[in-house]
């Protein structure tokens, strides 16, 4: 029996993988869509939580402003990378220049004259390549823009009938139909609260961060807080590349060091505050997931879709920890995702798992 069982589990994950692979360019732009689709409620609540005295926005006016606000927001990102796309792969071979010349400076300040393997080197660390791939997959990203408001759209018509098609379903057992329900109502608030937040703070990031880098006059600050705005979503891995990036930038792009050292400690100080202070007091601290996680997500997702799923890779796995946790027979795999093997379960009755 046990046999069998291994057996069944390793034939669904072998089955797993072949569909996400197979299903590539269906299922990125619907695991994008999920989540505008949670953007755009966690905005339409917003809406309705603001009040003028005991006035209070209609929630379709509310669902409406969401929308809009959305495709404003759309509209901006689409529009910074199409206007920065091309300028930032044309001046890229100029900063893989002027960086080899930073190679062969700091090397000879420290009496090497000739490094072994340099050409190597060069060839493994290929700025236009890297920013070339970076670049291909946001204008991917932005160019599934219709496909992904489509998916959108039918999400919304199904959670029309979704709560109807539930009692359809569990009219025959009242007690267990609440009790689904109530739990689904929990993972859904809790799949808010994460999107919602990260969302937030990964705005205000990308914001700070794109004023620090016009202010010391850094090239294109506006593609390079859109990159920095996707890599939040990737915790402690994801901070570190988001200062990396336009820190490498400052110093292959300025003839002074001084920029640079401006550059990777005012961005430091804006990633460790945010990520440090105001993360974790506005979510919490039982949505972390184990660091050995996160960089085996980024290696499996990387591999399979690339750099968008190395974006994707995190959101995924969180929410798979929040739906894993309110089910029985699937806590011990939260628990296992988690940093700490602490797990929020805010819903305490007893559920059947059958």
């Amino acid at each position: 029996m046990a046999l069998q069982r291994v057996s069944l589990w390793a034939f669904l994950l072998v089955l797993f993988f072949y569909l996400i692979t197979v299903g590539e360019a269906i299922l990125i732009p619907l695991l994008i869509a999920i989540v505008v689709w949670y953007l755009i409620d966690i905005l339409a609540d917003g809406y309705h939580w603001l009040h003028f005295k005991q006035w209070r926005l209609p929630f379709f006016l509310c669902f409406i402003l969401s929308i809009l606000t959305f495709l404003g927001f759309s509209w901006l990102f689409i529009h910074l990378i199409n206007s920065n796309i091309g300028k930032v792969i044309a001046v890229a071979p100029t900063y893989q220049a002027n960086f080899e010349k930073l190679l062969i400076q700091i090397f000879s300040w420290v009496g090497i004259d000739e490094l072994p393997n340099f050409g190597n080197l060069k060839d493994n660390i290929n700025i236009p390549q890297v920013i070339s791939t970076i670049a291909i997959s946001l204008t991917n990203i932005a160019g599934n823009a219709g496909i992904i408001f489509l998916y959108v759209l039918f999400l919304f018509l199904e959670e029309k009938t979704f709560h109807r098609k539930l009692k359809r379903l569990l009219a025959h057992n009242p007690e267990k139909e609440k009790a689904v329900e109530q739990i689904l109502c929990q993972i859904d608030e809790d799949i808010k609260i994460y999107i919602g937040v990260k969302t937030l703070l990964s705005i205000l990031t990308a914001v700070i961060s794109f004023f620090i880098m016009w202010m010391v006059g850094v090239d294109f600050a506006a593609f390079w807080a859109i990159l920095i705005f996707f890599l939040n979503f990737i915790p402690n891995i994801g901070s570190i590349i988001a200062t990396i990036f336009p820190s490498l930038l400052a110093l292959v792009q300025f003839d002074t060091i001084y920029p640079f050292l401006i550059i990777v400690s005012a961005l430091s100080v804006v990633q460790f505050l945010i990520g440090n202070f105001l993360e974790p007091k506005m979510m919490g601290s039982s949505l972390n997931l184990s660091p050995l996680v996160i960089l085996l997500s980024l290696a499996i997702w990387g591999s399979l879709w690339g750099v968008v799923g190395m974006f994707l890779c995190v959101p995924i796995m969180v929410i798979m920890m929040i739906v894993f946790t309110y089910f029985p027979k699937t806590r011990p795999f939260a628990i296992l995702l988690s940093e700490n093997g602490y797990i929020r379960l805010r819903y305490k009755e007893k559920i059947a798992d059958d």
